[in-house]
């Protein structure tokens, strides 16, 4: 009886052991296995639905040089109008800045000039008249056998001589639009704007004038013209790509390419100027407005990148959220090693594959940081 008493003890006493370690383990369990709802931050679906998360992405370091310059017309496609004659203008039918075409009467000179080209043209046309009755004299003695071949030949290349100057005036007359009131007509030689006007009624040009007084551009593809300043030069290359804005339209940035190098500089401002050809298709970009004109270039290394929105500036600090799920946000400090308009590169704090909130993170940072 006793060893039985004595056996049922130690059993009992195993049991009480036995139920005092599973409360003991459950009580631990219960506490290890918190309810996510329970955290003191989570992020609400509302605002998980407005955040913008990006992927951290291992990305060649890319820099800006910014440039200034001004938009001007294709110089290749830009004709300067001069007047071969002086006179008295008499007519201006164009003003800068209008839109003209081919054949167009520009301005009316009336010309003294004319009025002696009109006399030479007379007298031509008199010379070949003569050559003409010439010849037929010569052609009758020739048959009558009163004349020699040479005599003949001789009458032949007088008219020929006549006719040619005669063609040269005409030639004269129809290409620089004389007509016989003495008036020189100047046209549009290309369809275009008026870029240039140093023209007016009742102006008297002197013979000899050696200044345009027209200029007609072509201006459905324009020039970016940008200056280099010295200290950049080693950096600028034949193909860059580059973001040109203007004043007039600064949400509207062009892309482009730099196509030519003037491998000179300015004595005056130190700098070396590049071109970037621009499509203009509606004329929006006129002539001398003024550029900005952004040109990216590689450094020989890569790094970690976000957009540069996901950078948090704080206390001379800078911080990205790190993002895994709604109820796992954390505030990481990072290095910036560069940053352009859209894209920072980190030298340090993130790696590749992870997750940054890029847009109202400030937010979250605030309440995740007070």
């Amino acid at each position: 009886m006793l060893s039985v008493k004595t056996c049922n003890g130690k059993r009992s006493t195993a049991l009480a052991s036995l139920t005092l370690m599973a409360v003991l383990v459950a009580g631990c369990h219960k506490e290890s296995v918190q309810d996510p709802e329970s955290k003191t931050f989570v992020l609400s679906e509302t605002m998980l639905k407005t955040i913008t998360l990006d992927t951290v992405q291992q990305r060649p370091v890319n820099g800006a040089l910014n440039l200034n310059g001004k938009i001007v017309a294709d110089e290749n496609r830009l004709v300067e109008i001069f007047p071969i004659v002086g006179g008295n203008v008499i007519e201006v039918d164009a003003e800068l800045g209008d839109q003209v075409k081919k054949g167009q009467v520009l301005a009316t000179i009336k010309s003294s000039e004319v009025a002696e080209y009109d006399r030479q043209l007379i007298d031509a046309q008199s010379d070949v008249l003569v050559a003409q009755k010439n010849l037929a004299v010569k052609q009758d003695l020739y048959n009558s056998k009163l004349s020699s071949d040479r005599e003949l030949i001789s009458a032949q290349k007088e008219l020929e001589k006549a006719e040619a100057g005669l063609k040269r005036i005409t030639e004269t007359f129809s290409i620089y639009n004389f007509n016989k009131q003495s008036e020189y007509r100047l046209k549009a030689p290309i369809n275009g704007f008026i870029t240039s006007k140093n023209i007016t009624r009742d102006m008297t040009l002197p013979s000899g004038h050696s200044e345009s007084v027209f200029a007609v551009a072509e201006l459905d593809e324009v020039w970016a013209i940008a200056n280099v300043y010295e200290s950049d030069i080693a950096r600028i290359r034949d193909g860059m790509d580059v973001v040109v804005t203007t004043i007039s339209y600064p949400g509207d940035p062009i892309r482009g390419k730099i196509d030519k190098i003037f491998s000179v500089l300015d004595p005056e401002t130190r700098t070396m100027r590049v071109r970037v050809r621009i499509p203009n298709k509606d004329f929006r970009l006129k002539p001398e407005m003024l550029a900005s004109v952004k040109a990216i270039y590689h450094e020989n290394k890569a790094l970690p990148a976000v957009p540069a929105s996901a950078i948090i500036f704080d206390n001379s600090r800078q911080f990205v959220m790190i993002f895994k799920d709604r109820y796992n946000i954390e505030t990481r400090e990072v290095e910036v090693y560069k940053t352009t308009d859209d894209t920072a590169w980190l030298s340090a704090g993130v790696q590749p594959g992870e997750v940054v909130i890029s847009h109202d993170q400030l937010f979250i940072y605030d309440a995740l940081n007070d």
